[in-house]
């Protein structure tokens, strides 16, 4: 059988070679399918044009039969095939993949690379080796939104990198310029974990992420100035999205005290981040303008989600500013009216206010008996005002006191 495959190869007939490892071989004992499988990897490689042409594309019925013979193949192999045979494979068959634009298949092929911790091992990987595998296959699962496969996979990149960073500190200073030639990996795999920090709509942490790359120019050109200016971008997209809390602000404060902050203009789908982040960390309340309605279109689909309370992602985030806002105007403010302020029902203001002050984001207290919210330690004011009064009273009652004895005495 292993002649018929190489013929089947050497003539770049993928119908017999699916043909044999869907039905053929189902004879044959366990051994003897890794042997197979082996061989038919290491004639595949030999070919010059056997997988271009097996791949071209042109025709869907090859590239699916091409696919599964392949899978097939890889499936059952021996523990080690000849000069990493099989890893070369897969390597090969991600890039053909991702020409084709098939990202999930791409990344199941590549996902079952051989990495081996032993120097000694044919599949021994360095660190950056391995950074790079696991990048390339969290990119391709983040490219089909399939956010849990590519978080798990730039988890195992963040391992590899933190090794590589480790062994980076450990050079010698003759041997500094380790960093540079891994430079791109890193980078690679910096952006991909603030994709999916992104994603998973942690926006306060991808905000933080964006903004460090953004702020790369000064030490690498690697980076095009144009990626630099979308990384800021970014930072501001997810720095305007996130809860209200004194974190947000620092970010908000970092991405406001940029100078390119004002080039995002020029942008079309930055053109109104700016003025609505400047805002934000002014602190000034916001009203719905069409500047609203051009940044809400330019979000992500992911960015626009509807929570649980029924708002979507930016219009939680706005009525939380409006409502830090309103306290640096107000000292109190009925609910009634802070509700048609941020265009919400008196029961839904004072619910998202409650949340707010016991997560700390807002500095206030709620008195519900006059549906009043109080602002910025109104509380403390509140009390010392009932001890002066207090203090007056006693006061009073004293002199009074005095007052009655004098007149006894006198009488």
């Amino acid at each position: 059988m292993d002649q018929r495959v190489l013929e089947a190869v050497n003539s770049d007939n993928v119908a017999e070679l699916h043909q044999i490892f869907s039905s053929s071989w189902q004879s044959l004992g366990q051994g003897e399918q890794k042997a197979l499988s082996a061989n038919f990897v290491k004639a595949a490689l030999a070919s010059p044009e056997f997988l271009a042409k097996a791949f071209a594309g042109t025709e869907n019925d090859n590239v699916n039969q091409a696919l599964e013979t392949f899978k097939a193949c890889l499936s059952q192999l021996p523990s080690t095939v000849e000069n990493m045979a099989d890893n070369t494979i897969r390597l090969k068959l991600f890039d053909l993949l991702v020409e084709l634009q098939d990202f999930i298949e791409a990344a199941n092929i590549l996902s079952g690379y051989r990495f081996d911790e032993d120097e000694s091992s044919p599949y021994y990987s360095t660190p950056d080796v391995q950074a790079d595998i696991y990048v390339k296959i969290a990119e391709c699962f983040l490219h089909e939104d399939e956010i849990v496969e590519a978080d798990a996979f730039v988890i195992k990149a963040g391992a590899a990198v933190q090794t590589l960073s480790m062994m980076n500190t450990m050079k010698d200073d003759q041997e500094n310029n380790f960093a540079d030639e891994h430079i791109s990996i890193i980078l690679r795999y910096k952006s991909v974990y603030a994709r999916i920090l992104d994603k998973n709509r942690k926006f306060l942490s991808a905000a933080s992420r964006y903004y460090d790359l953004s702020a790369l120019g000064s030490q690498t050109d690697i980076i095009e100035s144009d990626d630099l200016l979308e990384f800021l971008g970014r930072a501001a997209t997810c720095a305007i999205l996130a809860p209200s809390s004194s974190q947000r602000q620092r970010i908000l404060g970092m991405v406001y005290s940029d100078e390119r902050l004002g080039e995002l203009d020029s942008l079309s789908h930055f053109a109104t981040h700016s003025s609505i982040l400047s805002k934000m960390y002014r602190e000034q309340v916001i009203r719905r303008d069409q500047d609203l309605i051009q940044f809400e279109d330019s979000l992500a689909d992911h960015q626009k989600a509807i929570m649980g309370d029924g708002l979507t992602i930016f219009q939680r985030a706005l009525i939380e500013h409006n409502m830090v806002a309103a306290s640096q105007i107000y000292s109190s403010i009925y609910f009634t009216a802070l509700g048609q302020l941020l265009g919400l029902s008196t029961e839904k203001t004072e619910k998202i206010a409650s949340k707010m002050i016991l997560d700390g984001s807002l500095k206030a207290f709620i008195d519900q008996v006059d549906g009043i919210l109080c602002f910025d330690g109104q509380e403390d004011s509140h009390a010392k005002k009932l001890i002066e009064w207090d203090g007056a009273i006693t006061s009073f009652c004293m002199q009074m006191n005095s007052v009655v004895d004098q007149v006894r005495q006198n009488v």
